[in-house]
């Protein structure tokens, strides 16, 4: 008999259990809007920290319609391996190692040194 009672039954696929006496958890949509007038809805939860700025699927950056424009922080710019190489070295010596290295470059392949 119990083999039949399960017959048709898709095990750990579906619960049991209703919806009935449930309630979701508090939510707040969000409106942010970008530049070209490109509109977009984002629901949060309640007590959630709502960001001044959001991406849309087109990849544009939307500001919050209610919210005030973010603050943009004056982080120095990144610096590059070429800052880097200027902060050690002139740009003289830079052309000298370079000159260097193309002589022994053109010696290597037999070309013709400048002397």
């Amino acid at each position: 008999m119990s083999d039949r009672s399960l017959r048709g039954m898709r095990l750990g696929a579906q619960s049991m259990e209703t919806e009935a006496g449930v309630e979701p958890a508090p939510r707040q949509q969000i409106e942010y809007r970008s530049e070209d007038g490109e509109s977009v809805v984002v629901t949060f939860a309640a007590e959630a920290d709502v960001p001044d700025s959001w991406t849309t699927k087109s990849g544009k950056e939307a500001l919050r319609v209610d919210g005030e424009t973010p603050v943009l922080d004056q982080a120095k710019p990144q610096r590059t391996p070429w800052d880097m190489l200027l902060e050690r070295r002139s740009i003289e010596e830079l052309e000298e190692t370079l000159e260097g290295q193309l002589k022994k470059l053109r010696a290597r392949r037999g070309e013709e040194v400048d002397a």
